[in-house]
C-alpha cells in the first residue's frame, strides 16, 4: 500500500488527484493539507510514502517546505510553473508534473516513483529478505498492479505489448521499448527485436531459441550479445 499526502491550496488539484489515485489499487490518502505548516505538523506524528506537492503556496512554498524535512519520502510535484523544473530535482524529487496534467502523465510519474522506491528498498535489504517490485499497467479501462516477479517475457504486437505473467496475458497499448524502460533492466535483457525476458524465468537456452515454461522465444541477429554476456 503506498500511502500518499497531497498539499495544494487549491481544492480543484485535490479533486483531481485523488480521483487520478483512487483508479489505482494500493494508494492510500492518508491526509488533504491546503498548506505547508498544516502537511509539517501532520508529518510531525505521521508517516508517509508519497506527497503530492505544490509549489506556489500561503506561507511557506513547496520546496522551502522540503527543507525543513529531516527525512523526505518521495515526492512528486504538480504546479503551474515549469521554471522551478531544475530546482526540483536537485532536490531529488522524483517527478514534476506541470498542471493541467493527464491521468497518462500522471501514471508514468506514479511507475517511475514505485520503481525508484523498490529500487533503493532492494539496495538496503538483506541479501535473504525479498522485495516485490511491482508496476501498474492500463489494459483496456482497466489499471491493472503486476508483481515484476512474475512477468516471464513481452512481446511486441503492433502498437501494442503483450505482457505474459505466470498466470495471464496483459495486452497494453505502449511500445516495447517503452515497457521495457518500466522494467528493471537488471531482470530483462531484449533477444529480439519483439522480445525481451526476465533472466530468472529462463528454463534454457538452445541454439537462436530460449525457453521459457512452455514457450519458446527467438533470439534475433543482433541481440546474440546480449545472451552471450549473460552466459558468462
Amino acid at each position: 500500500m503506498i500511502k500518499y499526502l497531497i498539499i495544494d491550496d487549491e481544492y480543484i488539484a485535490h479533486d483531481i488527484i485523488k480521483g487520478y489515485c483512487d483508479l489505482l489499487p494500493n494508494m492510500q490518502l492518508m491526509k488533504s493539507c491546503y498548506d505547508a505548516l498544516e502537511a509539517i505538523e501532520y508529518l510531525n506524528s505521521n508517516k508517509v510514502d508519497l506527497i503530492f506537492l505544490d509549489i506556489n503556496m500561503p506561507k511557506l512554498k513547496g520546496f522551502e517546505f522540503l527543507k525543513t524535512l529531516s527525512s523526505l519520502p518521495k515526492v512528486i510535484v504538480t504546479t503551474a510553473y515549469k521554471e522551478f523544473a531544475l530546482e526540483g530535482y536537485e532536490l531529488n524529487i522524483s517527478d514534476y508534473l506541470l498542471k493541467p496534467f493527464g491521468f497518462e502523465r500522471f501514471l508514468k510519474a506514479i511507475n517511475k516513483t514505485v520503481s525508484a522506491t523498490n529500487k533503493t528498498t532492494q539496495s538496503i535489504v538483506d541479501k535473504n529478505d525479498s522485495v516485490s517490485k511491482s508496476i501498474f499497467l492500463r489494459s483496456n479501462n482497466k489499471y491493472i498492479h503486476v508483481i515484476i516477479d512474475t512477468i516471464q517475457y513481452i512481446e511486441a504486437a503492433g502498437n501494442y505489448t503483450k505482457v505474459i505473467t505466470i498466470n495471464e496475458t496483459i495486452t497494453i497499448r505502449e511500445k516495447i521499448s517503452d515497457v521495457i524502460e518500466l522494467l528493471n533492466d537488471i531482470d530483462f535483457i531484449q533477444v529480439h527485436k519483439s522480445f525481451a525476458v526476465s533472466k530468472k524465468h529462463i528454463k534454457s537456452i538452445e541454439g537462436n531459441r530460449i525457453f521459457i515454461s512452455e514457450n519458446i522465444i527467438p533470439i534475433g541477429k543482433t541481440y546474440k550479445a546480449n545472451i552471450i554476456q549473460l552466459l558468462k
